[in-house]
């Protein structure tokens, strides 16, 4: 047994699940090296502004981390109340007792999530290799590479703004097919993006309309802007092993089929897979059991939603102003399991049906960001 712990325990990708599951092994002992193809630590987000979710469950995310030896020494920004817009420009307020998400940044910036994991995965003697992509993986490791394809896209600027802190979203299909168009600040520096969940060869047209709404809503301070886009994937794998070796993250299609969240379960998947290997234990009975139904559940929220269009975003703002205005509540509800939710997913599977084999582009004057392909 001494022998089977000395040997290193290999990791691909560093990313958050990766890096949340290199410290997890880290601080039991184990000797880990993570391989990241890329030179940098998060690489593909470029100081992207992204909320991390803290609706989900109980607990707030952030105690959560702190007890499972996860670092809190990033910029956050707890975001209690926002506003929201239908298509015609009318206003909602969204409000929250506790804090519904906490802003924070994403990419190699001193004070983004990514590099506060990858500096405490350090401390705890991790090794990482950067510029490292691994042909073939033996013995005992974790596959956490990231998205394979583009079931959703989130594509806009990055700016440099005056504007105070907040955010903003537009439920408007002409702005963002089946997905919603937002504006975050954050401490002088701001993201507008459309969320899409089809039609992405017209990215340029929704993203122009986006920049264009916010506008005339709220006139945007916006300078040095710069052009981002991030993709994630919707896929449920039959299994959540390849091999032997637990796929955690966006590389087993982790994500909130709704809205398109997806850190914290990226980050639990992580902790369970090196819990797993720790312990001997059955990675996919216990991701099933933990995580399976509220996965689920989020699929059928995501068709649902697809179905309502604009007058069905207006109705359903209108009529729940006053639970939107304890947005926590109302959240936790809506992605809590129901038996009624369980009866809706083989309906709602049949419906999603994901990019994850076909990674072509079919943009029109494509010069895209987000694809992955290789061709760009």
């Amino acid at each position: 047994m001494k022998k089977e712990n000395d040997k290193p325990i290999q990791i691909a990708g560093a990313g958050l699940a990766g890096l949340a599951a290199a410290i997890t092994l880290a601080q039991d002992g184990r000797k880990v090296v993570v391989h990241e193809a890329k030179s940098e630590v998060g690489h593909r987000f470029a100081g992207d502004l992204q909320g991390l979710e803290n609706w989900s469950e109980h607990q707030d995310v952030l105690a959560w981390m702190r007890d499972q030896g996860l670092p809190v020494t990033f910029s956050y920004l707890p975001c209690r109340t926002g506003e929201a817009f239908d298509a015609w420009g009318n206003q909602y307020r969204i409000g929250s007792q506790k804090p519904l998400f906490y802003m924070i940044e994403r990419g190699p910036g001193k004070k983004s999530l990514d590099t506060a994991l990858l500096e405490r995965a350090i401390s705890n003697g991790v090794e990482v290799e950067f510029g490292s992509r691994l042909k073939s993986l033996s013995g005992k490791g974790i596959l956490a590479t990231g998205p394979k394809a583009a079931d959703a896209i989130a594509v806009g600027y990055h700016f440099e703004t005056s504007m105070d802190n907040g955010f903003w979203l537009i439920l408007d299909n002409d702005l963002a097919p089946d997905g919603y168009s937002y504006l975050l600040i954050m401490n002088g520096r701001g993201t507008v993006k459309s969320c899409m969940f089809r039609d992405f060869k017209n990215e340029s047209l929704y993203v122009g309309r986006t920049v264009d709404r916010f506008q005339g809503l709220l006139k945007v301070d916006m300078k040095n802007q710069t052009p981002h886009g991030g993709a994630g994937n919707l896929y449920s794998p039959a299994k959540i092993v390849s091999g032997v070796h637990p796929m955690v993250g966006e590389h087993a299609g982790f994500q909130d089929s709704l809205w398109g969240f997806g850190m914290r379960i990226a980050i639990q998947s992580g902790i369970l897979a090196a819990q797993c290997i720790m312990k001997g234990a059955d990675y996919e009975k216990l991701w099933r059991s933990a995580y399976l139904a509220s996965q689920r559940k989020s699929a059928v929220n995501r068709v649902l939603f697809g179905l309502l269009g604009n007058q069905g975003f207006r109705r359903v703002l209108k009529s729940s102003r006053s639970r939107i205005e304890n947005a926590d509540n109302l959240m936790y509800k809506l992605y809590k399991p129901t038996i009624l939710g369980s009866l809706l997913y083989p309906w709602a599977r049949l419906r999603i049906h994901s990019r994850r084999k076909d990674a072509s582009c079919n943009h029109v004057d494509c010069n895209c960001i987000w694809c992955r392909h290789g061709n760009h």
